[in-house]
């Protein structure tokens, strides 16, 4: 049979098991025009590393990997937020889906630059994130926050103010992006959408928390306001489900991270302006990598200085970039990389002033770089433990959930087939 076959079979059988196995006292069994869809809802909790669950302030996330699908996963490089989250949603990997860094700069827009808050369509459009491949298939889809959501992709976005942007998609139902919104109001949120009736009713929809990220960088991974911060955000995906029960409403949850977190510090800075002469380069962006462009001429210069072995940090040209990373082919990849040892940070000169905390975007193979994967609801088996996968991966696994062909991806189907009940 062939596998988009047997996809559509496997969610029919899901939709078929989730009405027969429903409790007798269910409100979804109140009349048969209430028999409810499960939906795929897709939880990005943000820098959650996988061993953050021993910790012993996770019984709800523990509970659903107990009862789901679990494993380690590797982020795609760089391990940053907004490569990442677009990474698991378009199954390619930032070298592929346009967004290769968190800043970065394209040619083709000179002296403008993307940060997280860019939003017009000409940077998000390399690739098709699921909620449009989604909606192509006539799947109604929702974002309670997710990098690129709030993205007409594939639209134009006018010079002139007041910019408006014509053409492209967006998800039926979308939110602008505030850390201002408590965990429980999103979560919130996405309920209400559960309540509507079946017409309005999304069956994709992504949810986001940033919280464990935020203690995750102001107090290092071992931190124990951190420890605190996985157990409240514990609590909020408790509201999750129960808001879910209480509708009867059968739900296939994914639950990621974009990264991990290393532990960072004053004392491990690789200072770029002692490295190499100012004059030779510019910065692009810095951290746990820098990239960098050489300005015209100094090439020679800046070569003799970055290519060479260092403590604590490795540069590459572009082309030369390590295969393993997948990195390097995109034009918005600066023509110089140095990525530092994990833990250690490259920064344009050296701190002034004392600091801890912890930080991402390291080799996305070290193991502090891991991100939390946990599977659980009518489609997944119930305790199963995964060997490491990609995150390009999820889109796929994503797609079978739908029962929809994933479109062009970097992912692989053998995780779904290993996930599946």
């Amino acid at each position: 049979m062939h596998w988009m076959s047997r996809i559509v079979a496997a969610a029919l059988c899901v939709a078929l098991q989730a009405c027969v196995t429903a409790p007798a006292n269910s409100p979804a069994l109140a009349s048969t025009a209430d028999v409810r869809t499960p939906v795929t809802i897709l939880v990005s909790i943000d820098g959650f590393r996988p061993d953050y669950l021993t910790r012993g302030v996770t019984p709800v996330l523990s509970g659903l990997a107990a009862g789901g699908v679990t494993a380690p996963m590797r982020p795609s490089f760089p391990s940053k937020t907004f490569p990442n989250h677009y990474t698991l949603v378009t199954g390619l990997r930032p070298d592929h889906n346009g967004i290769v860094a968190n800043t970065m700069e394209d040619a083709a827009r000179p002296g403008e630059t993307f940060t997280m808050a860019t939003d017009d369509p000409f940077w998000w459009s390399e690739a098709e994130p699921l909620w449009v491949t989604a909606d192509k298939a006539g799947i109604r889809t929702a974002t309670m926050f997710w990098p690129g959501s709030n993205v007409p992709v594939g639209g134009t976005r006018a010079a002139k103010w007041p910019n408006a942007i014509t053409g492209g998609a967006r998800p039926d139902d979308w939110q602008q992006f505030n850390q201002a919104v408590t965990g429980t109001q999103r979560v919130s949120a996405v309920i209400d959408w559960m309540r509507r009736p079946s017409a309005t009713r999304p069956r994709f929809v992504t949810l986001y928390f940033d919280t464990v990220d935020t203690a995750g960088h102001m107090f290092g991974p071992d931190d124990a306001r951190t420890t605190a911060a996985v157990g409240a955000i514990d609590k909020i995906i408790g509201e999750l489900v129960e808001g879910l029960k209480s509708l009867a409403q059968p739900a296939n949850l994914v639950i990621v991270a974009d990264h991990g977190m290393a532990a960072t510090s004053s004392d491990r800075v690789v200072a770029l302006d002692k490295v190499a002469d100012p004059a030779d380069y510019r910065v692009v962006e810095s951290g746990p990598y820098a990239a960098l462009a050489a300005i015209p001429g100094h090439e020679a210069a800046l070569e003799k200085s970055l290519l060479r072995p260092h403590d604590h940090m490795q540069c590459w040209r572009k082309a030369e970039i390590p295969a393993r990373f997948v990195y390097g082919t995109n034009p918005r990849v600066p023509p110089y990389l140095c990525l530092a040892e994990t833990g250690w940070l490259i920064n344009k000169s050296a701190p002034t002033e004392s600091f801890g905390g912890g930080n991402h975007g390291y080799d996305n193979a070290d193991p502090a770089m891991a991100a939390l994967f946990i599977a659980n609801g009518p489609a997944f088996a119930s305790g199963r433990v995964l060997p490491p996968f990609d995150n390009v991966d999820i889109q796929p696994l994503l797609a079978a959930t739908l029962g929809i062909a994933p479109g062009t991806t970097d992912g692989k189907l053998a995780t779904w087939n290993a996930a599946k009940r």
